[in-house]
């Protein structure tokens, strides 16, 4: 049985201050993960559409949850309308990206299904290189040449 200080210790690893994106990317390569294998298993027999709608809604209350429960919820007034803009817009993408992953999930295996959505990398990489003037290197390329490859080939396997 873990003692208090050792449960304080793990939960005070875990605050937002005390990692780096390293530890937060894997984390979310994790959970995205978790989605992909129970989105698949929930979606059975419903309207990938109202799956979606259900999934956004937890979310919408868990991520609400965590911003009011750190205090972080004061700081909506000092957001600008370019962020306004941006968040609305990515929003919308986030639902658009939903909506067909559920489609996908419900229609084709979710081993193939993960890695097809994972090209997202790539067009991350040729995006942030044409529109927000990151650096595009030899190793970018490698690494998305073989991302597109590992896609395919999983697709199809």
């Amino acid at each position: 049985m873990p003692h208090c200080r050792d449960l304080h210790f793990r939960v005070a690893s875990l605050h937002p201050n005390a990692m780096g994106w390293i530890a937060w990317a894997l984390l979310s390569a994790v959970f995205a993960a978790a989605t992909a294998l129970l989105a698949k298993v929930g979606v059975a027999g419903i309207d990938s559409n109202l799956a979606t709608a259900v999934r956004t809604s937890v979310v919408f209350v868990f991520a609400w949850a965590i911003a009011l429960s750190l205090g972080h919820h004061h700081a909506i007034a000092d957001i600008g309308r370019r962020s306004w803009i941006f968040l609305v817009l990515s929003g919308i993408a986030t639902g658009c990206s939903w909506l067909c992953y559920f489609r996908a999930l419900q229609l084709g295996p979710a081993s193939s299904v993960a890695p097809v959505d994972k090209l997202s990398v790539v067009i991350v990489i040729v995006c942030a290189w044409l529109f927000l003037g990151e650096s595009l290197t030899p190793m970018k390329v490698a690494g998305g040449l073989l991302i597109t490859a590992g896609a395919v080939l999983l697709a199809f396997a």
